[in-house]
């Protein structure tokens, strides 16, 4: 039996005591959501890989959003119990939802800066690709600018491979193909990047940063933001490394995701 989703959340959960969760964030556009067997494949891998019990009824949520574009966030813990980092043997998992009104950035959609990160993200497998609670890694790596006209920062992971930005996946074409980080060690596993691959090859490479200054075109993406080209990209110290015009990066990519969010194809 699954609690009130609206009840407060215990001071001994495990997601809040030591981030044993995981979580979705749904793009709802007039009560449908958006990318949702993606969004629900992902959480139910997630609670398969960390051994509980998927949340029944999620179906029905979507709807009570109503009119308009509102963003659903999903929360599923382990639930309480268990002898410090010790899991109980039967969990009794917990699930939060919220739905929040949410206005896209268009102007985005045009092209923005970004910047590498200083920060390195850990290497485990056991967790790569999982949208999982835990985030510290990108908390501090956000916290690395203040900069509003910088809307992304980038991330390596421990031995110098691109990974991720701090919140979006990340593709690039260079030699006239899509190609993406390999996420088998460590970052988010995003619903769109799986959808746009789906549909269109997109090459997964393990390659260092560098490989960005080569591509031809560079974008940021997820599910509810859509596709951010970039126009420019910064080192971590400020320099500029490279641009791109406007009209080389809005390319393919865009035309290929937005319709997927019900937002304007470029």
């Amino acid at each position: 039996m699954w609690e009130d989703a609206q009840a407060p959340l215990p001071l001994d959960d495990r997601g809040l005591a030591y981030g044993d969760g995981l979580f979705e964030t749904v793009l709802v556009r007039d009560g449908r959501p958006l990318l949702w067997e993606a969004h629900l494949a992902r959480l139910a891998r997630g609670c398969e890989r960390l051994g509980f019990a998927m949340p029944e009824g999620l179906e029905a949520l979507p709807a009570q959003a109503g009119v308009g574009l509102k963003v659903l966030k999903l929360i599923v813990t382990r639930g309480g119990g268990g002898r410090g980092y010790l899991a109980p043997e039967t969990p009794s998992p917990r699930l939060r939802w919220q739905l929040s009104d949410f206005v896209p950035r268009p102007e985005r959609w045009s092209g923005v800066r970004a910047r590498h990160c200083a920060l390195r993200l850990g290497i485990q497998p056991a967790l790569a690709g999982l949208k999982h609670l835990n985030r510290l890694e990108n908390v501090l790596a956000r916290g690395e600018w203040s900069d509003p006209a910088i809307a992304e920062g980038l991330l390596c992971d421990s031995d110098g491979r691109l990974v991720e930005a701090t919140c979006m996946n990340l593709v690039w074409r260079r030699g006239g193909r899509l190609e993406t980080p390999d996420l088998s060690r460590c970052g988010v596993a995003g619903t769109l990047l799986a959808e746009l691959g789906a549909r269109h090859p997109i090459h997964r490479v393990r390659v260092g940063p560098e490989v960005l200054e080569e591509a031809e075109a560079v974008w940021l993406l997820n599910s509810v933001q859509g596709v951010w080209p970039l126009v420019r990209l910064d080192a971590a110290d400020g320099r500029c490394l490279k641009r791109w015009s406007p009209g080389a990066v809005l390319g393919e990519l865009p035309a290929l995701a937005h319709p997927l969010l019900g937002y304007p194809a470029p």
